[in-house]
């Protein structure tokens, strides 16, 4: 890894305050970029100009790449050769004025009221880990946080009393409302279930394992898969199927985009705006369905 691409890494990291998952994949895509300069036009990342990328980008189609990687591949080269710019080593961004991979976006899959039910009425409260998964589901539905959000969270930050979570991430504070029947899930597992689970009288983590620690992703992933399966709903379930049901399901019924921007934790509303197309798409299907002349 060349020290520009060392420094594009810090950069994310400590100013854009990105994920993990985002600096991998950009590093990734400005290393792959580097070595097909080298290799075919024997120039260094900062020499690059906008036929450079352009050339790229077709030469990754010719390997079959799909338009979904391409477009990261652009949006990943956009912002390495902003911050470039914004540092001084480059006059101008070659990424900028190149032609756009254009994609497919697809609606990411969400439950019907109905299957949320079916869904959230599998874990059993007849024992601790009925209580607890029981606790987890409906918390997840009730606000919609992400998965390491729900593992993340602490007793402290639930107010029973306020019908509210505190939620943090990524250096920012929120506070999501919960309903009734998830303060109920809450209340009893806090008060009368947790109690039994946790072995060091210190642990912090609202939900825990069997074995007394902080709930893993792998575990709540597992539980997961073991209660799709027990409800029978022919959908993939996974952890954020909850998140995508929450906000659409809101949306359905009223909420308006900038709320449910503030309880998802989106920092930019277009991230949002995905949930607006689910709806239409939804409303555009019953139609064509239920419309007689359609």
């Amino acid at each position: 890894m060349t020290d520009h691409i060392k420094a594009f890494a810090g950069y994310l990291e400590l100013e854009r305050n990105a994920s993990q998952n985002t600096i991998t994949s950009y590093v990734r895509d400005v290393t792959q970029f580097s070595k097909y300069l080298m290799e075919t036009e024997d120039l260094e990342l900062p020499q690059a100009q906008t036929e450079h990328i352009e050339r790229y980008m077709s030469y990754m189609a010719g390997k079959g790449k799909s338009n979904a990687s391409m477009a990261r591949s652009a949006a990943s080269l956009k912002s390495y050769y902003s911050y470039l710019q914004n540092r001084g080593l480059i006059r101008r961004n070659p990424a900028r004025n190149a032609v756009q991979v254009k994609t497919e976006r697809k609606l990411p899959q969400i439950l019907t009221g109905k299957e949320v039910e079916q869904f959230l009425e599998q874990p059993q409260c007849v024992d601790p880990k009925g209580y607890r998964d029981h606790a987890m589901l409906e918390l997840l539905y009730a606000t919609g946080i992400r998965v390491s959000e729900l593992i993340g969270l602490n007793v402290e930050d639930v107010s029973l009393s306020g019908a509210f979570i505190r939620c943090t991430s990524r250096g920012r504070e929120r506070i999501v409302p919960l309903y009734a029947a998830a303060v109920k899930a809450l209340s009893d597992y806090i008060k009368d279930v947790r109690p039994q689970l946790v072995i060091h009288h210190g642990e912090r983590a609202l939900f825990v394992n069997m074995s007394g620690e902080r709930m893993s992703r792998q575990g709540f992933w597992k539980l997961i898969k073991f209660y799709q399966e027990k409800a029978q709903i022919n959908k993939d379930i996974t952890p954020h199927t909850l998140r995508h049901s929450f906000a659409a399901h809101l949306l359905e019924n009223g909420a308006d985009l900038r709320s449910i921007q503030e309880m998802l934790g989106h920092a930019d509303i277009s991230s949002t705006q995905i949930y607006s197309h689910m709806v239409k798409q939804k409303l555009q299907d019953v139609y064509q369905k239920a419309h007689p002349r359609a």
